[in-house]
């Protein structure tokens, strides 16, 4: 897919972040369409499908959390990457933004090249996902990439993106530890900063839609995968 066919919403309250970023992404390329609240964001998302949407949290009308769980519910928009573009770094506003089904979150002010790279690399990953084997089988679970479910048995499970890219991580290799921190690289990528907590959340969420057994905490290290029944 060339930069041209690559569709981007940039969402925020502040006329100078939709001037200079647009204008450092039109740059690149991409085709940027802009909204200046959350009520705008989703008529503009419902209408173009974008590729990515870069979304404000503290905006009028509609806050960036509200927008972000209306959009994921969205049939249609389910593969679009989210990312949170905002001033606010506190750990809960970014737990808030995961748990709402965001794919990243990066913090303003932020330098127009450091904007541009993080883009690509969210875009990248898109790729690379799209590319990936669509159909994976481990044990009685069934994972389904191009429609981002689960089916444990005959039973459909629906995930958000954050917590279907860390299931698809631990049951890549059932029984293997994965280190918070490859976990953080792998499913958040290297350039984002994101709390521990939100590893813990997107777990806890795993756990209650999967099944507690099938994920063991290793202490201090990380989490792994486990076949229930086999191993405790």
């Amino acid at each position: 897919m060339n930069n041209s066919d690559i569709k981007i919403l940039l969402v925020d309250d502040e006329p100078d972040i939709l001037e200079i970023v647009g204008y450092n992404l039109k740059n690149e390329g991409y085709l940027v369409y802009t909204a200046s609240n959350g009520v705008d964001a989703l008529k503009s998302a419902k209408k173009i499908t974008p590729n990515l949407i870069l979304l404000d949290i503290m905006m009028p009308e509609m806050d960036g959390i509200e927008a972000c769980e209306k959009i994921r519910a969205i049939k249609s928009l389910e593969n679009t990457l989210i990312a949170f573009l905002t001033a606010r770094n506190e750990d809960y506003s970014q737990v808030a933004g995961f748990e709402a089904g965001a794919d990243d979150y990066i913090t303003k002010p932020i330098k127009p090249k450091v904007l541009v790279s993080k883009v690509k690399s969210l875009l990248r990953r898109l790729k690379a996902e799209n590319q990936a084997d669509s159909t994976v089988v481990v044990g009685d679970i069934t994972i389904n990439r191009d429609e981002y479910v689960v089916f444990k048995g005959d039973k459909k499970i629906f995930l958000p993106r954050k917590e279907f890219e860390l299931f698809s991580l631990l049951t890549s290799k059932p029984g293997k530890v994965f280190k918070r921190e490859t976990i953080l690289d792998r499913v958040w990528g290297n350039e984002v900063v994101v709390g521990g907590r939100t590893i813990d959340v997107h777990i806890r969420k795993l756990r209650e839609k999967i099944g507690d057994n099938y994920f063991k905490t290793v202490k201090g290290v990380g989490y792994k995968f486990v076949l229930e029944g086999i191993e405790k």
